[in-house]
């Protein structure tokens, strides 16, 4: 075998650049982490849906305009990412609450009332 010398940096338009060495370990670092990321994925079941979106793109008979789109409506990416629209199911949330809390006081506020007036079929006789 013969040993050779490094190779001189490379040059682009008179630019030079040190050429960083590759090692096996390095690829076999990111391939582990890939591998990794992918049970991951598989394990919660996002490759799962999002093959099963991909292929109702690719079964689609006439191709949206927007495949993005397409992608988004059917894995509820209208869900809310909105702050806004989480804004607004707090508020429906506390109108709910008021709503049924006014109609608790108006059942209460009539009971009252029944007392204090006579019933409809005596004020008729007078």
């Amino acid at each position: 075998m013969s040993s050779a010398a490094p190779s001189p940096p490379a040059t682009v338009s008179g630019a030079s650049y040190a050429v960083a060495p590759v090692t096996m370990a390095h690829y076999k670092a990111a391939d582990s982490k890939r591998e990794q990321f992918r049970r991951y994925l598989e394990k919660s079941g996002v490759l799962d849906t999002l093959t099963k979106v991909l292929v109702a793109l690719y079964e689609e008979p006439e191709k949206p305009n927007s495949a993005l789109d397409f992608l988004k409506h059917h894995l509820g990416a209208a869900t809310p990412e909105n702050p806004e629209i989480e804004l607004l199911r707090l508020e429906l949330a506390e109108m709910k609450e008021k709503y049924e809390a006014t109609i608790e006081e108006n059942k209460k506020l009539k009971a009252k009332l029944a007392q204090y007036e006579p019933p409809q079929d005596e004020k008729r006789a007078e």
